[in-house]
């Protein structure tokens, strides 16, 4: 099959927010890369179904994409290659977003395994796994062990040509990790940096800008700048509807919202929040 018209139709779909045609979009170009036993296009709509369905939280269609695609590399003997790699990387992804901690984290050291045998050092797809690992293992409350990776995730991003945004959502994340730690000085210039760098990029976004604007207002949380906070909370909101629709994440953000409202005294926003958190919820369960 035609793996390039694959991805423009599937483009095209996020592009125009059409996200209810993805899904089906998904299935057939499967369903067409088995009858023509396309293994390499069969691997790379796996791995688009794995990254969607978690965006969506649709995660035990993720894990079975991730199961069939992973069985299917091992029979064709593709354990130790880059693609196997990222392919336990996105599985591992959606395990962390939906809870399983454990598999995850398994998943993700074997992509580190797998990495050390086959990049150099400063490759930079180090960066995006680092980065994966610290968020993980941040949830898991092993902070110092999370502050170590999102470090040396930072030091090879600092290095790419053109990537300020992910420098600055590395240093959201790690301000966050010395906040935890209680390194309230080391967490505000990590974060003024951040934001400098936010700032600097003007409206360029993209779907993973969502996070990073709810990495900043977590920190503004932090700090009892309960004004930045909602500010950014609600940016955020903003932009998961955008790319993901109203999905578990969203949800999230919506309970966020309402603790900054509570905060703030606003309690006619903050039971609209925590209403739009409990519907959102209920159509995803």
């Amino acid at each position: 099959m035609n793996v390039d018209k694959f991805y423009e139709t599937l483009d095209s779909y996020f592009a125009k927010q059409e996200i209810d045609q993805v899904d089906p979009f998904l299935v057939s170009s499967l369903e067409q890369a088995k009858e023509e036993e396309d293994y390499g296009a069969y691997i790379s709509i796996c791995n688009e179904m794995i990254g969607f369905y978690r965006s969506v939280s649709a995660f035990e269609k993720a894990y079975a994409a991730a199961e069939d695609v992973l069985l299917l590399m091992e029979e064709l003997q593709m354990e130790h290659t880059e693609h196997f790699a990222t392919t336990l990387l996105n599985a591992a992804t959606a395990y962390r977003a939906a809870g399983e901690f454990s598999t995850a984290l398994r998943f993700y050291k074997q992509s580190l395994q797998i990495y050390d045998g086959i990049l150099q050092p400063q490759d930079y797809r180090y960066a995006g796994l680092y980065n994966n690992m610290s968020i993980l293992l941040e949830k898991m409350d092993e902070n110092d062990e999370a502050i170590t990776y999102a470090k040396k995730a930072l030091e090879i991003i600092k290095t790419l040509e053109g990537g300020e945004m992910e420098t600055a959502t590395t240093l959201t994340n790690l301000a966050l990790l010395y906040f935890k730690v209680s390194q309230v000085e080391t967490a505000k210039e990590l974060l003024e940096r951040a934001l400098s760098l936010f700032e600097q990029s003007g409206e360029n976004t993209d779907a993973h800008y969502s996070g990073a604007l709810a990495g900043v207002a977590e920190a503004w949380y932090r700090m009892q700048n309960y004004e930045k906070a909602l500010e950014y909370y609600e940016k955020a909101l903003g932009e998961v509807k955008l790319h993901f629709g109203e999905n578990m994440s969203y949800a999230i953000l919506c309970e966020n919202c309402a603790a900054v409202c509570e905060k703030l005294g606003d309690v006619k926003k903050q039971k609209n929040y925590l209403d739009e958190a409990s519907k959102v919820k209920s159509h995803i369960q």
